[in-house]
């Protein structure tokens, strides 16, 4: 006898509308605003473009992780533990910054670079881990093809079969890339202690009957199987979006810019071990990139 499927329903849906963030880099942002202040573990989502001549430079962070995922372009990494490296299309980095760490992302030398970034909080009890990287290149990928019409990247989880790679986040998450052309339809299944949200990246797609455009981020329920998607036959042509599920955590969140602790205290803390460069940022101390300082740009 076969389950039924239940899907879960949408809780909410957000725009992601243009903004600066960093230095002349445009960025669309669907968590971390006064829409959707955050979605527990996910702390920030940034649809991001930057031109040869802009970027981030040196900037801290603490008690989360990052996941950076190249849509295209080549993106220049460092930090003052001495890591450093380049991410190219398709190709990912997961960066946990625990008790601190500093670093700089800057595109390569005459590349323009598109992306997403991800922040994801860390639980109280690993706040204070050693910073560490994992990257995960296009090429290592798996791709699950539940039919002529769907490809799915299995970044992080289980789609239809396939197994991601494993250990490359702290926080317990699943990340799939999905292309869908007119005339498909799928099922995916969450796991039910995750939340899970679906960012468009290119084209439409219909849920519960609704269409979801270009830049639209859709928050669903914690109740159902999974997420149902399809795009209709008339649609105008392929759709591209992110499933992004991660762990309830169920701890408070306190966020000053990228530092992320459980009380004001923490925060405090954070602050003040930054500039006095102590408990997790002593090699911050007289540290900066060498990709910030080329062509003189910051």
């Amino acid at each position: 006898m076969t389950t039924k499927f239940i899907p879960r329903a949408i809780s909410k849906i957000a725009t992601a509308f243009e903004q600066s963030e960093g230095v002349g880099a445009r960025v669309r942002r669907s968590i971390g605003t006064a829409t959707v202040r955050n979605f527990t573990p996910f702390l920030m989502l940034d649809h991001f473009k930057v031109s040869p001549d802009a970027g981030f430079p040196d900037h801290p962070h603490r008690g989360q992780e990052t996941i950076t995922y190249m849509i295209d372009g080549f993106f220049d990494h460092e930090d003052f533990t001495g890591s450093r490296g380049t991410l190219g299309p398709g190709d990912l980095q997961f960066m946990t910054a625990g008790r601190g760490i500093v670093h700089a992302e800057i595109p390569a030398p005459n590349n323009s670079v598109e992306g997403l970034q991800l922040w994801v909080d860390l639980p109280t009890e690993l706040k204070e881990c050693e910073p560490r990287y994992r990257d995960l290149r296009a090429k290592e990928v798996p791709v699950a093809e539940p039919n002529d019409k769907v490809k799915i990247k299995v970044i992080s989880g289980r789609s239809h079969g396939i197994d991601s790679v494993k250990d490359l986040a702290y926080t317990p998450m699943w990340f799939f890339d999905v292309s869908m052309k007119p005339g498909s339809h799928i099922q995916q299944e969450i796991p039910t202690d995750f939340n899970v949200f679906l960012y468009i990246m290119k084209g439409s797609a219909t849920i519960e009957g609704k269409k979801i455009s270009q830049y639209q981020n859709v928050f669903f329920d914690t109740k159902g199987d999974g997420l149902e998607i399809s795009v209709p036959e008339d649609a105008e042509g392929e759709a591209q979006f992110a499933i992004i599920g991660g762990k309830i955590l169920n701890q408070p969140i306190v966020q000053h810019g990228p530092f992320v602790e459980t009380s004001k205290e923490r925060i405090y803390k954070a602050f003040m071990d930054y500039q006095t460069h102590s408990n997790g940022f002593e090699r911050a101390d007289g540290w900066s990139s060498e990709i910030s300082k080329r062509g003189g740009r910051f």
